[in-house]
């Protein structure tokens, strides 16, 4: 699987994509795609970053969808359990998984100053964290990890 977020690429098709596998999948595994487990997805998917629960009432507020917190934390729950969404610990905030579907250990590449989020794919058994577990006799069951430093576009652009 390939890192997703930075990169430029058809976002509409993006948001379409994901969508339509969202639902797919609710169809197969008889799970509800409520109007605002639906809207806070879309929401999720309008850009490639983190948003936070508040972030996301402020939107569901706005078009009459719910003004209590449940209403946002209960859909996030829904997405992030359906694996729609992921949290991002160190922001406290959620994003649209990119590899919707698909099993993977995702790790986060978050940009400092713009908060954008790339997902990538990691293996749970590869590298140094691997063979530490191996040697400890360990089962990795589950990882989290974050990244943060500055995307592309908010680097410093070379004068030369």
């Amino acid at each position: 699987m390939t890192t997703i977020g930075f990169e430029t690429h058809d976002h509409h098709a993006c948001v379409n994509d994901t969508m339509a596998k969202a639902e797919s999948r609710c169809a197969a595994l008889d799970l509800r795609l409520t109007p605002v487990r639906r809207r806070v997805l879309e929401l999720l998917l309008a850009e490639h970053r983190a948003l936070g629960a508040y972030d996301i009432l402020g939107h569901l507020s706005a078009e009459g969808l719910g003004t209590q917190p449940p209403v946002a934390y209960r859909a996030l729950d829904f997405l992030v359990k359906a694996g729609f969404a992921h949290r991002i610990e160190a922001l406290n905030a959620y994003t649209a998984c990119a590899h919707l579907g698909q099993d993977h250990a995702p790790a986060f590449l978050i940009c400092r100053s713009c908060q954008s989020v790339a997902e990538s794919d990691t293996t749970l058994t590869q590298g140094r964290l691997g063979d530490a577990a191996r040697a400890a006799g360990f089962q990795i069951e589950h990882t989290v990890v974050e990244a943060q430093g500055l995307c592309p576009a908010c680097q410093p652009q070379d004068p030369a």
